[in-house]
């Protein structure tokens, strides 16, 4: 019998409550309540406060013993359990805390770059075309290229002239899967939509990223569009493991209050970055996880007035990213990631100071 099983059967038997008297103040089965107490089932967190009612129990300790009693089927059969739990422990400490997220003090060297990124942006600004379709021309140009280098990143074999012909001209392309071409118009909807808000100045949050992500799963795979996974995941070739989907939850409520706390605070750049790295760490979807997370960083940029950031999907430059990813996934070292999309915001400033002038 689990500690959690043994927790349950004597703050009953103290209480000196019958199975079915208990069953009935929480309103369950008295035969799941028994496997409860039998260690047979161990109980959701949602039912934590209908059992400490009917168990006489605080609350709050219950809901621990039962994530303390998850986490131990998890690693029953693992070896090296206390190394396991000093990595997770770690990892969780740095997804929720407001002061691990942010650089101690900003390099120098990333520091000149985000003040000349703030003066290309104000040289963005004063150039930027007063006629309204050559606009629409440059956002039809650098859109199709963002989709085409984000789709890619995922393994989209799509060439950036096929994704313009998809999303642009409605064409199918003859040897590319049905899914390339829905991923292609639906990451080109998902830009439209971020555009949009940021022009409307919608902010961030849960209803917003889950719409994101049921745009760019629309019609690929529509039973787990716009919703948090409920199974583990893991990532392929990387040493971060995603957090279980009993933690979602509790993970992305912070992930939310994070960004509000920092969006005034942190340069937009940073904080641009830093949400995107987190969600993506998080992984809180079944699939889509990194384009929306690219999507998410490029909102806060436009809402700031900064414009498409693009990063590459070639062989080179996505492991360039990964690696980055990485480095804060799994060693906490957040400066790498940082430069990397500071990168990428310069060179798509001057790229549109370029094409404007």
């Amino acid at each position: 019998m689990n500690t959690l099983a043994q927790l349950l059967k004597n703050a009953r038997q103290k209480s000196g409550l019958k199975l079915r008297e208990a069953a009935a103040i929480a309103q369950m089965d008295a035969a799941l309540l028994s496997k409860f107490e039998n260690g047979q089932r161990l109980p959701p967190e949602d039912q934590a406060p209908a059992l400490a009612k009917a168990y006489h129990l605080d609350e709050a300790s219950l809901r621990r013993s039962i994530l303390a009693e998850k986490v131990a089927v998890l690693l029953q059969y693992e070896t090296g359990v206390h190394e396991l739990l000093m990595v997770a422990e770690s990892r969780i400490e740095y997804l929720r805390s407001e002061r691990s997220l942010i650089l101690p003090e900003i390099p120098g060297v990333l520091m000149d770059k985000l003040i000349a990124i703030d003066a290309l942006k104000t040289t963005w600004q004063a150039c930027k075309p007063m006629n309204k379709s050559q606009l629409e021309r440059m956002r039809q140009y650098f859109h199709t290229e963002y989709t085409f280098e984000s789709n890619r990143i995922e393994g989209n074999t799509l060439t950036l002239q096929e994704t313009s012909l998809v999303i642009n001209e409605g064409l199918t392309i003859s040897g590319k899967t049905m899914r390339e071409h829905l991923e292609a118009v639906n990451h080109a909807d998902a830009v439209a939509f971020i555009t949009e808000l940021a022009t409307q100045q919608a902010d961030l949050d849960r209803r917003t990223l889950l719409d994101l992500h049921n745009l760019i799963l629309r019609g690929v795979d529509s039973e787990n569009a716009g919703r948090y996974r409920s199974v583990p995941v893991r990532i392929g070739g990387s040493r971060h493991e995603p957090p279980q989907p009993y933690l979602l939850d509790k993970l992305m409520e912070d992930y939310f209050i994070h960004y509000r706390q920092q969006r005034d605070t942190l340069h937009p750049v940073l904080l641009a970055a830093d949400m995107h790295e987190r969600l993506v760490s998080i992984h809180p979807f079944i699939d889509g996880n990194g384009r929306t997370s690219r999507l998410v960083m490029n909102l806060i940029l436009l809402r700031n007035g900064y414009t498409i950031a693009n990063l590459k999907g070639d062989p080179n430059s996505r492991l360039a990213y990964y690696r980055a990813l990485e480095k804060v996934q799994a060693d906490n070292e957040p400066e790498h990631f940082y430069t990397l999309v500071a990168d990428a915001v310069e060179t798509s400033l001057k790229a549109h100071i370029e094409l404007a002038g």
